[in-house]
């Protein structure tokens, strides 16, 4: 089975180092998380085959936590998280409390509240938040405005505690606050769950930061140094350097970049929500029902570019009329199946691009974003699935496989979402 390794370490997480321009924002850099640098690479190694089918089922996981949602310039490290589940699949390195202790915590653009393991935690990894030493960590009460504004709060004593879920695992916090940085910008006071009790496997063993667009969200919480506003360039899983960036703050964003419009909606508000309204494969526009494209906020249909799903689901028809024309396009060659990917082929492809077509955007993927391949090259499977058979069965997710080696821009103020090709691997 060793012929059929990846070759890009698929699972890998890039784990983070800060490039800071002070006063002009900030960059990270990213690499995958089986690289030789990365403590969470595997002991063992994974088959091909294996490995595929574990991202494919840990992507339902993501799907069913998709479903529970209804300034100046900084470049940080960003990293490809070892969980790609419900668990965000790229991470930064962020520093915690005064003095700083050092997180590698998972970005998600679709959850807003940030959690990290406290000490005495049930249930967390070993690597956990001190509070004790740290002379700046505070823990807030049932008063706190913040307190209202997090799922499911309770206040059986003095401390706002808050139950949520993620993927698989239950999560049990309590609402404090401390300084964080993700470069040498020092955010003072920024509200976190401090992880008490966690069942499951879906957590994010060193915490989880929200890039979603709620009250608690880093952008929000943010708002006056980032502009909520920030863009990130996702390396190709077979790189194993520090190559991708997360840049903060609407400073050395890209001038030249199409964009499409921000769709809210009020019963998913974390989610960023675009209107697709076509597909093309190879030169040929796909014969697709609007109403399987409609954004719908009642029934949460739509369109989202979400960073913690690795494979791009399309809602049953979509998918469907797409791979048909993949398949026609690709010729003659014998299709099989490899777990819940159809459209698989052993021996040499030529696969034509996919062109997703936004409002006011086209982007167009090449193969590499299209393709998970063995070490070898001699078996590929399209890296698409249909939607899962639940909530989520009317929500089309543009994943993180898809979205490598582009830069994608998230200007909140400006309701708008921007993509950009750039090689970062």
């Amino acid at each position: 089975m060793k012929a059929y390794l990846f070759s890009l370490a698929f699972l890998f997480l890039s784990l983070v180092q800060g490039l800071n321009t002070r006063g002009q924002g900030t960059t990270v850099k990213v690499f995958h998380v089986y690289s030789p640098q990365s403590p969470f690479r595997p002991s063992k190694p994974v088959s091909w085959e294996d490995s595929v089918l574990q991202m494919l089922a840990e992507d339902q996981a993501r799907l069913q936590f998709l479903s529970s949602l209804v300034g100046r310039k900084s470049w940080v490290p960003i990293a490809s998280g070892r969980q790609i589940v419900q668990s965000p699949t790229y991470i930064v390195k962020a520093n915690v409390g005064t003095p700083a202790q050092t997180f590698l915590m998972a970005l998600d653009t679709s959850n807003d509240a940030a959690w990290i393991p406290c000490n005495g935690c049930v249930g967390c990894s070993s690597t956990v938040f001190n509070s004790v030493t740290s002379t700046t960590f505070k823990t807030l009460g049932c008063d706190a405005p913040q307190c209202k504004q997090v799922p499911n709060p309770t206040c059986g004593g003095s401390t706002c505690t808050w139950n949520t879920t993620y993927g698989g695992s239950t999560i049990l916090s309590n609402l404090t606050r401390d300084t964080i940085a993700l470069s040498t910008d020092i955010v003072p006071g920024y509200t976190f769950g401090c992880i008490q009790k966690t069942t499951g496997s879906s957590v994010p063993p060193q915490g989880l930061l929200g890039l979603g667009r709620g009250p608690l969200s880093f952008l929000s919480q943010t708002q006056d140094l980032y502009k909520s506003t920030f863009s990130y360039c996702l390396p190709s899983f077979r790189t194993l350097n520090f190559s991708g960036t997360l840049r903060l703050g609407p400073a050395g964003q890209p001038l030249r970049i199409k964009t499409t419009p921000l769709l809210k909606n009020p019963r998913r508000s974390s989610l960023y929500y675009v209107n697709l309204i076509g597909i093309r494969v190879g030169r040929k526009i796909v014969d697709i029902p609007a109403s399987a494209l409609a954004f719908n906020p009642t029934t949460g249909a739509g369109t989202i570019f979400d960073s913690g799903t690795v494979f791009t689901r399309l809602v049953a028809p979509v998918y469907t009329a797409v791979r048909d024309e993949f398949r026609k396009r690709v010729g003659n060659a014998i299709v099989s199946s490899l777990g819940g990917f159809d459209t698989c082929y052993t021996g040499p492809i030529v696969a034509p691009t996919m062109t997703f077509m936004f409002s006011g955007m086209n982007v167009t993927l090449p193969p590499d974003n299209l393709l998970i391949r063995s070490t070898a090259g001699s078996t590929s499977c399209l890296a698409m699935a249909a939607a899962p058979d639940n909530v989520n069965s009317v929500l089309n997710v543009i994943a993180n496989m898809q979205q490598q080696n582009h830069r994608i821009l998230f200007d909140v103020p400006n309701s708008r979402i921007g993509v950009a090709r750039e090689p970062c691997s």
